[in-house]
């Protein structure tokens, strides 16, 4: 089983190496780097990069706060930290105790059992309610999208057959469909949504970077409506909206987020 282990990290790291080239990630973040720079209107200092870099990790890593449904934040830390656990606990128990005459502690055993269904409870709320296919679009929940949808059945299926291969004792079949299942989703990383737990924190790490040195993505800055001086810069703004134009309401914010 430890050579699987790392047969399964090699694979990993492989698909995202090959992710990356594919799709040219690498390219379009140091090209955007080099534009913003280019534009930027003040430098960003190492202490404020810093605490950019927290703060991604903070938000966007550890407590996903770019959800704005509190049902899907809660689902994805579920299904985020059940994964990272059972998959951490695995590799402990793989490594460190490889044959029956290691005692395995009784903690391993247990956090992998509350990592496996962390992540099923999270990802199968996600799966039957929560999902924009379902929640939104009023999709049955069985009707699957192979490629969007390949990533979270697979991370289901491996948990879900692993808990049934303990809880029945051991029995074969089920060890056979959890290896399946999880050689699945570590292989076929380069077409599911696994590689982008990389690419999230590097984007909000940009945004963060070119919103502080007022490059801003090449996007406009907000402008009040009724200053003077914007309607001066932008003198059509008093024939299309009156001196004193009205605010322009909550927008996508008027219902509850249901998005992913």
């Amino acid at each position: 089983m430890q050579t699987y282990i790392i047969l399964m990290v090699l694979a990993v790291i492989g698909g995202t190496l090959f992710d990356v080239w594919h799709k040219k990630s690498a390219k379009y973040f140091s090209e955007n780097t080099e534009r913003g720079k280019r534009n930027s209107k003040r430098e960003v200092s190492s202490s404020e990069r810093t605490g950019m870099i927290v703060e991604t990790i903070k938000s966007e890593v550890l407590t996903s706060s770019e959800f704005s449904n509190p049902k899907r934040r809660l689902s994805h830390l579920m299904t985020m930290y059940g994964f990272i656990i059972f998959v951490a606990t695995t590799a402990i128990m793989i490594f460190a105790y490889p044959t029956a005459a290691n005692d395995t502690p009784a903690i391993w055993p247990l956090f992998w059992h509350l990592g496996a269904l962390s992540l099923c409870v999270g990802g199968y709320w996600f799966w039957f309610a929560i999902r924009v296919d379902v929640a939104a679009e009023g999709h049955p929940w069985y009707k699957i999208n192979p490629r969007s949808d390949m990533f979270i059945l697979s991370l289901l299926a491996t948990c879900t057959f692993a808990l049934l291969w303990s809880i029945s004792g051991g029995v074969g079949l089920f060890f056979v469909l959890f290896i399946a299942s999880a050689t699945f989703l570590f292989t076929t990383v380069i077409w599911s949504k696994f590689a982008h737990m990389f690419f999230k924190p590097a984007a909000a790490f940009e945004k963060r970077v070119v919103q502080a040195d007022g490059s801003n993505d090449g996007l406009p800055g907000d402008f009040d409506l009724t200053s003077k001086e914007v309607q001066d810069k932008f003198p059509d703004i008093p024939t299309y909206m009156g001196e004193t134009p009205a605010e322009m309401g909550p927008g996508i914010r008027r219902e509850p987020a249901r998005h992913y």
